[in-house]
């Protein structure tokens, strides 16, 4: 899909990789981006210098883009300002507890926003891209989605299903009209990842350090460069990283090895000396 003169809702979008996203459609051309995110002042910030280098061609809508009556308020507005919606980028994240100890409201709220928040915009969305025959749904998973978080349960656990919901949807409605591709990063330089290296919690910290270790920290730019060229291409699988493909291979060629390896890498970023 082009995206010059299309409209995209982009959420998480008051910084790291929702704000590249953004930046990124604008500069080719989309003729009208609406973010959202539920940090209100971040976000109204973002949505200020967007607008200033894009001119009536941004809305910033604060709100929680997992409910159903969010992601309502973010088409709605799009369709009135801008006429309709092209492009969904699901993706506002969150990490959860870390381990077995992670409360209920913890595994709620990961499950709530890495995957029914997807699952809500596309019951809203697919049914009036298939009557047009054309949409685009675009997917922030993770690499966590592939090969396991080390640490956080409930981030591998929800991404994973992002992923596997991701699958489905361009399985069944791919060949209708509907597009779909699914961003798979590893280690970026957001707010979401530096957050768990300072955080109180050991296990949050071992998380945040397995990824820090595993490979590159990109940049969001450099991540919204890879997801408009994917858009372009119409390709379901975005990795940033190469070499989590490897990875991937790895473990579906040996899952026991894999296992086997991963434990390792839990008892090496787990030591005391770090």
């Amino acid at each position: 899909m082009q995206i010059t003169g299309k409209v995209a809702v982009v959420t998480g979008a008051a910084g790291g990789i929702g704000a590249a996203i953004a930046q990124r459609l604008l500069e080719h051309g989309a003729r009208g981006v609406v973010v959202t995110d539920i940090d209100a002042e971040r976000l109204g910030e973002t949505g200020r210098q967007l607008a200033a280098d894009h001119p009536g061609c941004v809305e910033a809508v604060a709100g929680d883009a997992a409910s159903t009556d969010g992601i309502t308020r973010l088409i709605e507005t799009a369709e009135r300002e801008f006429g309709a919606v092209d492009l969904y980028f699901a993706n506002a994240g969150v990490t959860g507890g870390a381990g077995l100890d992670a409360s209920e409201d913890d595994w709620s709220r990961s499950l709530d926003v890495n995957v029914m928040a997807h699952v809500r915009a596309a019951k809203l969305l697919v049914p009036g891209w298939l009557e047009r025959g054309e949409g685009y749904f675009f997917s922030t998973a993770s690499a966590a989605g592939l090969v396991t978080q080390i640490g956080s349960a409930s981030y591998a656990v929800s991404k994973h299903g992002a992923v596997a919901f991701a699958e489905w949807l361009a399985v069944t409605y791919g060949a209708r009209g509907v597009r779909v591709s699914c961003l798979c990063p590893q280690g970026v330089r957001t707010e979401l990842l530096m957050a768990g290296t300072r955080s109180e919690d050991a296990a949050e910290r071992v998380a945040a350090q397995a990824v820090l270790d595993a490979g590159a920290l990109l940049e969001p730019l450099d991540v919204a460069d890879q997801v408009v060229e994917a858009v372009a291409d119409e390709r379901f699988l975005v990795l940033p990283h190469p070499q989590v493909l490897e990875f991937f291979r790895r473990k579906g060629a040996d899952y026991e090895r894999w296992i086997a390896g991963m434990q390792r890498y839990q008892e090496s970023v787990a030591r005391p000396s770090r």
